[in-house]
């Protein structure tokens, strides 16, 4: 639930090369990949400190993310969501995360296929 103190964080249009599909040219070259990631967290003791040690580090996320993609293959775009959603939703502080990665010109007519995930754990 989004309130004063609830944070929403949105990484947009993250472009990376990765390995994604089963056919065979999919197999053995990268493609474009565009992930776009909206993170909620309570920003309460952030807002109220000014205090860059209780906000949430976004920039730790995206690069672990980065790193992930980037360094391995998936057969389905499903699973590649999956996993960069686990990797968004890892530090304690993400209430709800939601993934939503693109395959550009995955079909022909159509700009890209995507796939969303989503996840939130209960606030203490």
């Amino acid at each position: 639930m989004i309130d004063a103190r609830t944070a929403t964080i949105r990484i947009k249009d993250l472009r990376l090369r990765t390995y994604v599909g089963i056919k065979e040219d999919e197999i053995n070259n990268r493609q474009d990949v565009v992930i776009n990631i909206r993170l909620l967290y309570d920003a309460d003791q952030a807002i109220r400190n000014n205090d860059i040690e209780a906000a949430l580090n976004y920039r730790t996320i995206t690069k672990n993310i980065i790193a992930h993609v980037e360094g391995n293959r998936f057969s389905l775009l499903e699973r590649m969501t999956r996993e960069v959603l686990d990797l968004a939703m890892a530090p304690e502080a993400v209430l709800e995360a939601e993934v939503e990665i693109d395959k550009p010109h995955a079909l022909r007519f159509s700009d890209s296929v995507s796939v969303t995930l989503g996840a939130s754990r209960q606030r203490s």
